[in-house]
């Protein structure tokens, strides 16, 4: 009966972990897409790390958080930490959060006049 409980209790756990981990990545709910836009501006910091690429941008006098794609898509698609060094212009096209102000969900970004699909 113990190896029983044990093996529930043990199963249970590694669900609650699984969801744990689900939740941390949030999703693309949390965006809206019925108000599409796009940001034009030089590039002030980029995280290049998973589980997304964060690429921070002036807008508006606000800076913005654009959710890119991870890292394995970023260069798969031909993009790499080197393009998107501070002072370089690009266009972020995608959703703004609907949690978090000022921060987006980035569909596209145009680097040096190439346009590169995220999703």
């Amino acid at each position: 009966m113990k190896t029983l409980t044990r093996a529930v209790f043990l199963g249970l756990s590694g669900v609650g972990l699984a969801i744990g981990g689900a939740q941390a990545h949030h999703g693309w709910g949390s965006y809206d897409a019925a108000k599409k836009f796009t940001i034009t501006a030089p590039v002030e910091h980029v995280d290049w790390q998973n589980p997304h690429v964060h690429l921070m941008v002036k807008h508006e006098s606000a800076t913005w958080e654009a959710t890119l794609a991870p890292i394995f898509r970023m260069e798969a698609r031909g993009l790499s930490p080197e393009m998107l060094k501070a002072g370089t212009t690009v266009s972020v096209e995608g959703y703004p959060s609907t949690r978090t102000e000022r921060e987006m969900r980035a569909e596209r970004i145009t680097v040096g006049g190439k346009t590169f699909e995220l999703r």
